[in-house]
């Protein structure tokens, strides 16, 4: 096993408090793990069960320690479409709502506001045609980067 790192703050705390509605067999991947990543998905622009998995496939593997994610065979794996559809239907609403109003409390600490920056790479398009897009929040008095994220998007053809 691997040195599984700590994050500085407990980003995942609020997501504790909810019950797991899994049974004890079918928990591979910890709840606010699971929890967390479709959070961080859905404030990043990703809209439902595909999104949320495939923004979970692109995080680094120091991201997933963060997270912490499932730990095997030497790496952190995180839970498949199927999954988090399965995991987010079960969970009450009124539980998720309350967990995600104390982790929007405890990061919300330190600013007031945030800025957000996004720009499309120019000349920066892959194999498939997908051009970059990159979008960053800073917090105004804090001035940490909350989030980074890049994405591709489907290149326009002029006509």
């Amino acid at each position: 096993m691997g040195a599984h790192v700590v994050p500085e703050s407990d980003h995942l705390a609020p997501f504790a408090d909810i019950p797991d509605p899994r049974r004890a067999q079918g928990r591979r991947h910890p709840l606010p793990a699971a929890l967390g990543i479709a959070a961080g998905a859905v404030l990043c622009g990703g809209r439902g069960y595909k999104a949320i998995a495939a923004w979970a496939a692109d995080l680094s593997q120091q991201a997933r320690a963060r997270f912490r994610c499932r730990y095997r065979n030497g790496r952190y794996e995180v839970p498949s479409r199927t999954r988090f559809r399965d995991l987010l239907i079960s969970i009450p609403p009124d539980d998720l709502d309350r967990a995600l109003q104390g982790w929007n409390a405890q990061m919300g600490v330190a600013d007031e506001g945030l800025a957000l920056d996004g720009k499309t790479m120019r000349n920066a398009i892959d194999e498939a045609g997908q051009q970059t897009h990159i979008l960053g929040a800073v917090g105004h008095q804090s001035r940490a980067c909350h989030t980074q994220q890049s994405r591709h998007l489907a290149r326009r053809r002029r006509r």
